[in-house]
């Protein structure tokens, strides 16, 4: 089967790359031929060819922000939100494998593609979109400005003024045009997720109605507030005109004409006349609210933003606070932005320094993986934690929270300013923070406190069921290292590696389900390594040998030390046996690559010699607790 996927989230950083990079190892194990396009904040990579498109079987579309879907009518369609392509890939594919995905119908408002976008919250998706869209407008009104102020800015009694005569202030001026375009952007782009092309117009000009006051007798606009509804009235009332049913010849000009004209003047109208100034009204007492906010007040704003931005790492309640930061930086308060911009970087830069600090709470691939987190934290990237948290949220998630609270605090107390819509040390760097040295200190602190809040709430790597605290001597179900050389198989295994009762029911999940306890017990720094180690010697020849028996192994870097897993399935399960047998009795050896010599081979020899025995497998089927087997175990020996 051939697929294609398409990965795309509202920043167009971490969380498409991450999407993308799921999806396309989640095929490879599947055995499925797939290309992944990614729409990211760089524009369109891996773009498909019209025959790519016409050779396919099935698209799937992860992405928080709309896609644009004409290139795929009369395919195989799934649309799901871009978390989904992260943490369920394989279940994507599975379904166009099962064939469980129907068939796109272009614009058929009743098709069922379209009613599986509607369990996506169409509402956050159709706002995302158009917050994409408009913050790269926020990103260069904000810079050309700290940059003008920052270098042709002279100190005056009202703060950084730059004279009028000054090369800076046609730079200030960029910058002030660049921010005009804000909440037009931001209502054109919902509109355009809601209703296609048709609706970008409309909604760009019921944005601009809403950002000028003039139109309906009000001092002030009716900020980013205006611009969301004036972006989802324009795009349902396009919509709505796009299911007029109209003569065939006036089809044609139906979405560059009418419903283009129809719904401007709609929304244009019932902005001036009933929504501009009450809306205006609200988005005012709100700025001054924000503006007036001093001591427990803007401590408790500082607290609940910096939550938000950590609890989900970009998720959607991390975007809400961000774009409420984001329009906050349009109507001059720059000192919203400035907590978020804070608590954005603490979390991977908090995990990387957790990594750093306390090397024996993390494993190998962990402690790799904390480099990446400390440098993406650097940029910004609040995504870089989530790999953290996707393995151990409990201990993980309050830990980032209650840093990020702390920075953002720190960061509202020291009066830091943020004129950018983004985070982390690279806004300093770029001279878009006010008040530079509390933004560091409100960085550093928050950090230190998640990664020591975290290293105090794991465990060692070290400590898990094998050593427990105070023992001077292992039980007897518990093996000490293994030497050099194994003379028994009892040395790289105990009770924590044996399942009297496997669950799963194909070769697949039995060894996804072994690996996974492999992994959970510290043995392995790495699931999807080890996994297509184990794959790929099954890709070779299969390892059931016969005679109910199956020894899967790999030799891996992920590895941390040699290990045989035992488990028992009793009503067999099809292994593709040389004898047609099923198998029941099950070992999965675990090598490292830098084991001396051929240690998983050595292994085999002494399994297989003692499998040959019809007792002793017998005996080995008859067991039914992991003791029992242990006992079993101890007299395979070299």
């Amino acid at each position: 089967m051939k697929l294609l996927a398409i990965t795309s989230c509202p920043n167009g950083i971490a969380h498409t790359y991450m999407a993308a990079e799921n999806l396309q190892k989640a095929a490879d194990k599947l055995g499925v031929s797939m290309k992944v396009e990614t729409q990211g904040s760089i524009g369109v990579e891996n773009e498909f060819t019209a025959k790519e498109i016409r050779e396919a079987d099935g698209i799937i579309i992860a992405a928080d922000k709309t896609v644009n879907k004409d290139r795929f009518s009369g395919k195989k369609l799934l649309v799901v939100g871009v978390q989904e392509g992260i943490r369920k890939p394989e279940e994507l594919i599975k379904k166009h494998l099962n064939g469980e995905v129907q068939e796109y119908k272009g614009t058929t408002s009743q098709s069922e593609e379209g009613a599986k976008e509607t369990k996506q919250n169409p509402i956050y998706r159709h706002l995302m979109n158009g917050v994409s869209y408009m913050i790269p407008f926020i990103v260069i009104g904000g810079l050309l400005i700290a940059i003008a102020l920052t270098v042709g800015g002279v100190p005056t009694e009202q703060g950084l003024k730059i004279p009028d005569d000054s090369f800076w202030k046609k730079i200030e001026g960029l910058g002030a045009a660049s921010f005009t375009f804000m909440i037009p952007i931001l209502a054109g782009f919902i509109s355009y997720s809601i209703a296609d092309r048709p609706g970008l117009a409309p909604g760009m000009v019921g944005g601009y109605i809403a950002a000028n006051g003039s139109f309906y007798d009000s001092e002030a606009g009716a900020g980013f507030i205006g611009g969301i509804i004036a972006g989802f009235l324009a795009g349902y009332l396009a919509l709505a005109i796009k299911k007029i049913k109209v003569p065939k010849a006036v089809q044609p000009i139906m979405p560059i004409i009418i419903i283009p004209v129809l719904a401007s003047l709609l929304v244009g109208l019932v902005f001036i006349y009933i929504l501009g100034a009450p809306v205006a009204q609200v988005f005012i007492s709100l700025t001054a609210w924000l503006a007036s906010m001093q001591g427990t007040s803007s401590i408790l704003l500082a607290l609940i933003l910096g939550a938000m931005i950590s609890f989900d790492m970009g998720g959607p309640v991390n975007k809400v606070a961000f774009l409420f930061g984001s329009a906050m930086i349009g109507e001059g308060n720059y000192e919203i932005m400035g907590p978020i911009a804070a608590a954005i970087c603490i979390p991977p830069i908090g995990m990387g320094i957790a990594t750093f600090l306390s090397r024996k709470k993390f494993q190998p691939a962990e402690r790799e993986a904390g480099k990446a987190s400390f440098t993406m934290g650097l940029f910004g990237i609040t995504e870089g934690a989530i790999p953290f948290a996707a393995q151990d949220p409990l201990r993980v998630i309050p830990s980032i929270m209650v840093g990020s609270m702390t920075g953002a605090v720190i960061a509202m107390i020291g009066q830091v300013g943020d004129r950018v819509a983004h985070g982390g040390p690279i806004v300093a760097v770029l001279g878009a923070v006010d008040n530079v040295l509390m933004f560091f200190i409100a960085i550093i602190v928050g950090s230190f406190v998640t990664a020591v809040l975290v290293n105090l709430l794991k465990k060692n790597v070290e400590a898990s069921s094998e050593i427990k605290k105070g023992q001077e001597q292992l039980t007897p179900s518990v093996s000490p290292e293994p030497s050099s050389e194994v003379t028994n198989i009892t040395e790289i295994t105990h009770t924590d590696f044996i399942d009297v009762q496997l669950k799963g029911n194909t070769r697949d999940e039995i060894i996804e389900d072994m690996i996974e306890k492999l992994y959970k017990s510290g043995r392995l720094s790495s699931k999807s390594d080890f996994t297509q180690a184990i794959i790929d010697r099954e890709e070779q020849s299969s390892t059931g040998i016969g005679m109910n028996i199956a020894i899967p192994h790999g030799k891996s870097d992920a590895v941390v030390k040699p290990t045989v897993f035992f488990g028992i399935k009793q009503d067999g399960v099809d292994w593709k046996s040389l004898d047609g047998s099923e198998a029941k009795l099950i070992f999965m050896i675990a090598v490292p690559k830098s084991a001396q010599g051929d240690a998983h081979l050595k292994i085999l020899q002494m399994l297989s010699r003692k499998l040959m025995d019809d007792d002793y497998r017998n005996q080995l089927l008859a067991v039914r607790t992991k003791e029992a087997a242990y006992e079993l175990l101890r007299e395979i020996q070299s």
